[in-house]
């Protein structure tokens, strides 16, 4: 139990990150550098799985992406496979609750850059794309890398809104969290405990890893 906890933990989370790392970076941008009707409901809502209980944010999944969900319907017409109860719906769940922290540290980056470095490259002919990843995402690189490893320990331990979406499916759904719960409901004290030292050293791993690379870099 273990290790395939642990081994689906890792892929689920891997995936969840790179998709939050991209999709909450371009929404930072957007909510940063674009102004739009709405644009503060669209930062509210985005934040909400960061106030809304994780179950509750795992039951808007549902209705949305369970077999009769609002999409989820149309899925399982078309191809006849449901998202609910698969790994696929741990991805989703602990992507959708670490999306906040990375579209917030990305924002909070992109506000900071002084415009004029953006504005010096469009005089030299440069597109907006090529400006973006050649000046405004080397500069903002610090804030948007700590979002990405902040994401990532917020999927790893992502417990209530994997448990409504996903279950608690031993070797097919079943990350470390869920491990624990299992664990523990079923008086195994001592897997309970290992599986937690195991999350907690991750943890605490990632959040050495998050204080080192973004650590300013001293002056030669």
């Amino acid at each position: 139990m273990i290790w395939s906890a642990f081994k689906l933990s890792i892929l689920v989370v891997s995936l969840a990150t790179v998709i939050v790392g991209i999709a909450g970076t371009a929404l930072g941008f957007l909510l940063a550098r674009r102004e739009f009707p709405g644009k503060e409901l669209c930062d509210s809502l985005i934040t909400l799985p960061m106030v809304l209980p994780p179950t509750v944010t795992g039951y808007y999944l549902i209705l949305l992406l369970g077999r009769r969900g609002l999409v989820g319907r149309y899925i399982f017409d078309l191809t006849g496979w449901t998202v609910a109860f698969t790994w696929e719906a741990a991805m989703i769940a602990a992507g959708v609750m670490a999306l906040p922290l990375m579209v917030k540290s990305a924002r909070a980056a992109l506000e900071t850059i002084d415009p004029r470095y953006e504005l010096v490259s469009f005089s030299l002919g440069k597109g907006e794309l090529e400006t973006f990843f050649r000046v405004t995402l080397p500069l903002a690189s610090r804030g948007i890398l700590a979002g990405v490893v902040l994401s990532f320990a917020r999927a790893l331990g992502e417990f209530g809104a994997t448990l409504m979406l996903a279950g608690n499916i031993r070797g097919k759904t079943q990350t470390m969290p869920l491990a624990i719960y299992e664990a523990f409901i079923s008086g195994e004290d001592h897997k309970a405990q290992l599986l937690a030292i195991i999350l907690t050293l991750a943890s605490v791993a990632v959040i050495y890893l998050t204080n080192v690379l973004t650590r300013p870099q001293k002056a030669q």
